[in-house]
């Protein structure tokens, strides 16, 4: 009799780390040592192993799909809630989480305009801005078709990440780098990556 199927989620970290090198700002000693890995999955223990924990998120920004790519921002920029809340980023944090659940071009086109009311400046519109740069085209309505890159995501990603990590005590910042990479780590495995919120 043959083994029962695997009903657990693929790793979406588990995707080949070439694509993604050129992005994540490595020194050629690392960059090496990380392309002869199987995939991003592998990129990030070897990372982690060597206590380089921002080069690890920078790589899980890049190597999960973009609609989880920008759940896992949203999800870190909850987990640190800012000292007094702005209005405009919950706006910001609430039109990328509707694009994540509903992927439309409507929805990614509202996550621009309240990034751009809240002046790019939080975690949460940069979580908004990668949802923006996941696809469709950039330019206004009428204007000729510019088609972000394919790597814009991660990068907006990677600005919301380091934003939430550094937000008003950055001394806390390795202790968050943690949690955020747990985050990644469930949503690479088909679940939430919920973080419950800082107190204090």
């Amino acid at each position: 009799m043959s083994a029962p199927p695997d009903r657990q989620s693929p790793n979406k970290l588990a995707r080949p780390i070439e694509a993604i090198l050129p992005f994540l700002e490595l020194d050629a000693p690392t960059a090496a040592q990380l392309a002869s890995l199987a995939d991003a999955a592998k990129g990030l223990e070897a990372l982690l192993a060597a206590d380089r924990a921002p080069d690890a998120l920078r790589l899980i920004a890049h190597a999960l799909p973009k609609r989880e790519a920008v759940w896992w921002a949203c999800m870190c920029a909850r987990a640190v809630p800012a000292l007094t809340p702005n209005p405009l980023d919950a706006e910001a944090l609430t039109a990328a989480e509707l694009w994540v659940r509903r992927p439309d071009e409507a929805s990614r086109r509202g996550t621009m305009e309240v990034a751009q009311k809240g002046g790019f400046r939080s975690a949460e519109s940069w979580a908004a801005v990668g949802a923006f740069w996941s696809g469709g085209n950039m330019s206004a309505e009428g204007q000729p078709e510019v088609l972000p890159a394919e790597h814009l995501t991660g990068v907006a990603v990677v600005g919301a990440i380091m934003m939430a990590a550094m937000r008003h005590t950055p001394e806390r910042a390795p202790a968050r780098f943690i949690r955020f990479v747990a985050s990644a780590r469930d949503i690479a495995g088909g679940g939430a990556g919920r973080i419950p919120p800082e107190e204090g």
